[in-house]
């Protein structure tokens, strides 16, 4: 489980997720139980602490 620090940052990685770039330049968050989407960040900045695709670690 990723931890908040309190300094903008995360320790750890967040499990089950991965994300990747939208067309629009946003991020999305999957599951990578089912391979749904989550979420959909506001802005073009990535989700902190979650593993980016493709990605080795990640199924």
């Amino acid at each position: 489980m990723a931890k908040n620090t309190g300094e903008g940052h995360r320790v750890g990685s967040v499990r089950d997720r991965s994300q990747t770039e939208a067309p629009s330049g946003n991020h999305v968050k999957r599951d990578t139980a089912d391979g749904k989407f989550m979420d959909q960040k506001a802005d073009s900045k990535p989700f902190k602490g979650v593993a980016k695709e493709p990605d080795g670690r990640r199924k």
